[in-house]
């Protein structure tokens, strides 16, 4: 199962270094951005499957969101991805949100488990009624090396939201050194990382859908890869989990990819890959493979 997943959000440094207001206003998407999310939905539509988007709830304030209703009466998937980006590992408020440093008051005599409560079931009412759209599952801003692991209450309370199963986990490995081309042990260790972050199902119940290396703020902002490596690397992973009927969760942002892959190669090749495997693989929303982790067969960790 391969999935082509989108975080609809503006990314800090783009579309061009050193912009750092996106912080504050993720949920302001500009039209480039807006744009690329509907033209690879289209893509992907066209060899057969349908986008997974994580929307940013604070996007639902915008003057127009027809877009967003046609992507979903398109029959790709709306999932929730928290109303200001927050981290759900905040052991501060201020931690919280880069918005409720600027405005405290916002938050101002509230506990962080009331707020992150808060944030997410404002997504799905904001879903809900600007839009017409149900939410489909949950995606952490961020990405943790544990996932909801020994975070019970986190577990409990996504399960509590409504949430049959998340996407938080997002593994560790080797990118390289920033500026230069990933060798060998780099892609190596990549493959090797979505290998060991494949569906499972916490003793909660919840089930957690990883976030497959390498994602792509990951790539082009953080280590400043070239295209092809990056192409390179997404043929390697969608290769192994080909072979081995895994996993393949992509995990990038129409923000970064409209200036790093301003023709959708990384989309046209993950539609491409998988066309080309014929009966070994489909391209799935993350439903459709939270669904599979939770038959009796499914490993628990």
């Amino acid at each position: 199962q391969v999935a082509i997943t989108l975080d609809l959000e503006m990314s800090r440094d783009y579309p061009r270094r050193g912009m750092m207001e996106w912080d504050y206003q993720k949920g302001n998407l500009d039209e480039p951005t807006r744009r690329y999310a509907v033209e690879a939905a289209r893509i992907v539509k066209q060899g057969g499957g349908r986008i997974h988007f994580f929307c940013v709830g604070r996007v639902l304030e915008q003057p127009d969101v027809d877009w967003l209703k046609d992507l979903a009466a398109e029959g790709h998937k709306i999932g929730n991805h928290t109303y200001d980006h927050v981290n759900l590992l905040a052991k501060t408020p201020v931690d919280i949100q880069f918005r409720f440093r600027r405005a405290p008051w916002l938050i101002a005599g509230r506990t962080v488990p009331d707020v992150l409560r808060e944030n997410i079931a404002l997504t799905a009412e904001g879903l809900k009624q600007r839009a017409g759209i149900e939410q489909c599952g949950f995606r952490s801003p961020g990405g943790f090396a544990q996932g909801l692991q020994g975070r019970e209450d986190l577990q409990t309370m996504l399960r509590e939201l409504g949430f049959p199963w998340a996407s938080t986990l997002y593994p560790r490995h080797l990118t390289g050194k920033p500026g230069e081309r990933p060798g060998e042990e780099v892609y190596a260790d990549i493959v090797r990382a979505v290998a060991a972050a494949q569906p499972f199902v916490y003793p909660s119940g919840l089930v957690e859908v990883p976030m497959s290396p390498i994602s792509d703020v990951n790539a082009f902002r953080s280590n400043f890869w070239p295209r092809e490596s990056f192409l390179e690397a997404i043929r390697r992973a969608v290769g192994w989990a080909v072979e081995q009927g895994g996993v393949f969760d992509f995990l990038a942002h129409p923000s970064c990819l409209v200036v790093e892959d301003p023709e959708l190669e990384s989309i046209r090749l993950i539609c491409d890959l998988v066309r080309q495997a014929g009966n070994a693989a489909e391209l799935a929303t993350l439903d459709q493979i939270a669904d599979r982790a939770l038959s009796p067969f499914a490993p628990r960790k």
